[in-house]
């Protein structure tokens, strides 16, 4: 494992909390969509006839293609904030360890590690933020991770639920169906849309705290060889 060598955290901070922002942006579209297939799917709901097809106006139909639309910008945005927030959070833990060396119960290959292994991805991302946080903090009061864990939390919650409602509105064929699947899906963007909120000001809180610790308290560390 290479030298662990104090390095800013602003950057990556800034350019995760705008995507964090944006994800939130697409979260709520999502919901607008879904109210928007909901309110079309009422009106067909006593024929239980098929949302995408059979109305003379077309009108069914572009909510059906608006959501699905939606739901594309929501999957690519996670997807770009993921790749950044993992690299944010990989900067923050070497960080950590230039003042904390001793302070992490978790090897620093599970930054990303932890993730994905299954299992280990329901607690192991959590254990390492909590690591960040408390070598991260100045003081030596009890640490508070309220934040934290409300945000992993929701984002257990949020994934969770995005999981078990997967196929629910590709499999739907009836207005009826349509409905169900898409105030499911509103309920789980809504989770979703506070999760990314308490990630974005757990972003702003981990960035701050580790510029004021760097500032207030210089390190001199060996660089990589």
């Amino acid at each position: 494992m290479s030298v662990a060598r104090l390095r800013s955290p602003l950057g990556l901070g800034q350019a995760t909390v705008t995507l964090l922002g944006l994800v939130v942006v697409s979260d709520l579209c999502a919901v607008g969509a879904g109210l928007e297939v909901r309110r079309r799917a009422d009106g067909l709901a006593a024929g239980a006839s098929p949302l995408g097809t059979g109305t003379p106006s077309g009108a069914a139909h572009r909510a059906d293609t608006l959501y699905l639309l939606s739901g594309l910008a929501q999957t690519l945005l996670w997807l770009a904030c993921g790749v950044v927030f993992l690299c944010w959070l990989y900067r923050l833990r070497v960080n950590a360890e230039v003042f904390s060396p001793d302070g992490h119960s978790k090897a620093r290959a599970w930054v990303i590690a932890g993730w994905i292994v299954p299992l280990a991805n329901l607690w192991y991302p959590r254990r390492v933020v909590l690591d960040i946080w408390d070598a991260s903090r100045s003081g030596t009061g009890p640490a508070r991770h309220g934040l934290v864990n409300a945000w992993w939390a929701l984002w257990l919650v949020s994934t969770t639920a995005q999981v078990l409602i997967s196929d629910d509105y590709d499999s739907a064929h009836t207005a009826t169906q349509f409905r169900t699947a898409a105030v499911e899906s509103m309920a789980v963007d809504t989770a979703d849309m506070a999760a990314a909120a308490l990630a974005l000001l757990l972003v702003l809180r981990l960035t701050r705290m580790q510029h004021g610790k760097a500032l207030a308290q210089p390190i001199l560390v060996p660089t990589l060889g």
